[in-house]
């Protein structure tokens, strides 16, 4: 716990995490069974001039799907997608983000990408490249090149002070974007909130998403072992 503390930069204690994923632990057991409509598909915008997102509302004719980087739809598959899922609806009832979203780091033969598998909130791209030309203008790619946190209590101020930040709401205030790594400290991951409301990521609140950073752990490595073994066949 205190690894991930000091290895991602979170000015957290080790008793703040503690607390988050014992309540975390406590949210996913309380959770109702949920039949998940689609894991594998999901709607995304169609974007603009250097890979930015376009207007919100402007969405590709067909949904992003996800199951041919892991070799096809597979129970293997629909049950991680389907935890992530649940982590995602226990998170949310603890820290109320306009949007929330996690990534698994996948390889491609230019730069490894951030590959979004579950989320709410308004739709968004799906994969962010780890390119150092991306990641000068995206904290997700930032922070998955990295492995160290973000917090940003004011996404204006942020950006002012010329702070990267990739736009897809105009209407976000306040972000965290957290690393997730293997139990080597290897960044496998991302997990990324925002809000409408500036400050919204108070330290319980970046607390919660640290217990889900480490909790997506487990997940993310298998994900990642899927995806190897189905690349002969992509």
């Amino acid at each position: 716990m205190t690894d991930y503390l000091q290895q991602a930069g979170l000015a957290l204690s080790a008793a703040q995490l503690t607390a988050a994923q014992q309540a975390l632990s406590v949210a996913l057991a309380a959770m109702p069974a949920t039949d998940y409509p689609d894991l594998y598909r999901y709607p995304v915008p169609k974007l603009g001039e250097g890979g930015s997102c376009s207007l919100v509302d402007e969405l590709e004719a067909e949904p992003w799907d996800i199951a041919p980087q892991f070799g096809g739809e597979s129970p293997r598959l629909a049950q991680r997608l389907q935890a992530l899922q649940a982590l995602l609806d226990a998170v949310l009832a603890q820290v109320p983000a306009d949007w929330l979203g996690v990534y698994c780091r996948l390889p491609r033969p230019e730069a490894d990408v951030l590959l979004k598998l579950a989320y709410r909130g308004l739709p968004s791209r799906a994969e962010f490249p780890l390119s150092e030309a991306f990641a000068a203008a995206s904290n997700n790619s930032k922070v998955g090149r990295s492995g160290r946190g973000v917090v940003i209590d004011d996404v204006r101020q942020w950006q002012s002070e010329g702070g990267a930040y990739y736009e897809c709401d105009p209407k976000v205030r306040s972000e965290v974007c957290l690393p997730v790594f293997d139990e080597a400290g290897a960044v496998i991951g991302i997990l990324d909130a925002e809000s409408a409301q500036p400050g919204f990521f108070h330290p319980e609140h970046q607390a919660m998403l640290a217990a889900l950073a480490c909790a997506l752990s487990a997940h993310f490595v298998d994900l990642r072992a899927l995806a190897k073994s189905a690349a002969p066949a992509l």
